[in-house]
């Protein structure tokens, strides 16, 4: 069987490399072909972001690949069940399976399946929904109190603390403007 391997992180800071080496290994396990490897660090809040991901919609459509293996559902969306689904049928369409290494259950043969892409789908949604909840009654707490979110200038966390920065590369970048 051919599999293409999709990673996603939310953002640049992040790193997919720690997926990588595990996904593959499961490719080899099974002894299939790995055909090739899409990597992005976008947000799957909202579609369209995703370039590699409709890269990756065109290969299916050209039969490239049997298998989509993925980290884990969230990482082609999270937008909920129906997004979830809606992927999953596209490839389906396709005659491609997707797999996800988080959820074996996406392995399982059956009608089931679709009942599972569903709920997980939803809880990747509702996850995501309470991270931003969190988040924004964090900053609106940090306002009301009138204090500055984040760490304070110079400040570097519990193992360095009262530690300063160096600000000599600072001053050289404004002086070369």
């Amino acid at each position: 069987m051919r599999v293409v391997i999709y990673l996603r992180v939310s953002s640049t800071e992040q790193s997919a490399e720690n997926q990588l080496p595990v996904l593959e290994k499961w490719v080899a396990d099974r002894g299939h072909e790995l055909v090739k490897v899409y990597s992005e660090s976008e947000s799957a809040w909202k579609a369209g972001h995703q370039h590699e991901l409709a890269k990756l919609k065109q290969a299916a459509a050209h039969r490239e690949f049997d298998i989509l293996l993925v980290w884990s559902l969230d990482r082609l969306s999270r937008e909920g069940s129906a997004a979830i689904l809606n992927l999953v049928n596209t490839f389906k369409a396709y005659g491609v399976k997707v797999i996800s290494y988080q959820e074996s259950w996406t392995e399982a043969p059956g009608e089931i399946g679709e009942i599972l892409y569903a709920i997980a789908g939803w809880v990747a949604r509702m996850e995501s929904q309470r991270r931003s909840e969190r988040t924004k009654a964090g900053l609106e707490r940090v306002q009301k109190y009138g204090s500055k979110s984040g760490k304070g200038i110079g400040q570097r966390g519990k193992d360095k603390p009262g530690t300063q920065r160096k600000r000599s590369g600072y001053f050289k970048r404004w002086e070369n403007k």
